[in-house]
């Protein structure tokens, strides 16, 4: 059997951290990123936190489409996304994550994933995890393997089942996650989901909310929105006026919410000026104890540093 890539770096949860860090560090330099970076960070201090149950949350949360290769940009970057995240490399980057203040990881269960954080976990990281998931057969396998903070059910296939009348399956998946131990999420795109959950009661301990209604489609009402322009395929359409409709929703509801694509999956990443002020709205419009996901590529520029800063400024109630 081969050795593990990263045991030889398990000298204690600091050290080890700050080992791929600096490697990490030393991958962005090497694309003039970060040329005068000559030292490991060190561990930087907590982000703003909020509470998921018992657990303490930074403000921010990394995600995982593009460790996963979900680009929303097209064939050649899920490629190009892919190609960069193998198992150990996402090791690395999670663990960079963690030294800049990050505990939390949202994730979906693959294996390439999951081998990445068991192999942190040998290293001493206590990285949280946030499991997306919509198959309710494979609970109790999953908070076994690998031991979430909190299952949420997935967003897409939320919007599909409350648009088919079956919105019941999601309630399900909240109940028996809850019955396994763990904090039971509903993730959605279509912010009515998340006001009829509200409305009618469920025991549900926080929601994921996508800042763009990518799922028009599927319901029967709104379909003339997305035909209403004469474009080409377009995969999913971002509105701009979409982030007002469900931060709205997120300040209205009582649970805590996370949400997600605060950067239109890349589309408001031309600058750092853009991205700045994407942080800044998401946080000046979502509750005190809501928090945000965002994916991160730091291929060709830090982005782990800026992200994590942008939250400090922004995201601290008390600031």
């Amino acid at each position: 059997m081969s050795a593990h890539p990263l045991r030889g770096a398990c000298t204690g949860r600091r050290g080890f951290l700050k080992q791929v860090s600096a490697a990490a560090v030393a991958g962005m330099a090497a694309t003039g990123q970060a040329a005068d970076a000559t030292s490991p960070p060190a561990e930087s201090a907590p982000l703003p936190q909020i509470s998921l149950g018992e657990h303490r949350v930074s403000r921010l949360v990394v995600g995982s489409n593009p460790v996963l290769g979900y680009s929303y940009m097209g064939l050649h970057a899920d490629q190009h996304m892919r190609e960069y995240f193998t198992v150990e490399q996402t090791a690395k980057f999670l663990a960079a994550c963690e030294t800049q203040g990050i505990n939390t990881f949202q994730l979906a269960v693959r294996p390439e994933v999951l081998e990445s954080v068991e192999r942190l976990r040998e290293c001493g990281s206590r990285l949280q995890l946030i499991c997306l998931d919509s198959a309710a057969d494979g609970i109790q396998a999953t908070v076994a393997r690998i031991r979430p903070i909190a299952l949420v059910h997935h967003g897409g296939a939320t919007d599909r089942l409350f648009a088919q009348g079956q919105a019941q399956q999601v309630h399900d998946y909240v109940k028996r996650a809850q019955d396994a131990g763990v904090l039971a999420g509903v993730s959605a795109h279509n912010p009515d989901c998340i006001r009829r959950i509200a409305d009618e009661g469920w025991e549900v301990d926080f929601f994921m909310t996508c800042f763009y209604f990518l799922t028009r489609a599927l319901v029967p009402e709104r379909r003339d929105e997305v035909a209403a322009l004469p474009t080409l395929e377009i995969a999913y359409p971002f509105y701009k006026q979409d982030p007002d409709v469900m931060t709205a929703v997120m300040r209205q509801v009582d649970q805590p919410c996370l949400g997600f694509k605060i950067l239109a999956s890349g589309r408001l990443c031309v600058s750092q000026e853009r991205v700045r002020a994407a942080f800044a709205y998401a946080f000046q419009n979502i509750k005190p104890r809501d928090g945000i996901i965002v994916g991160m590529y730091p291929r060709f520029f830090d982005e782990i540093a800026a992200d994590t800063d942008y939250t400090r400024k922004f995201g601290d109630p008390g600031g």
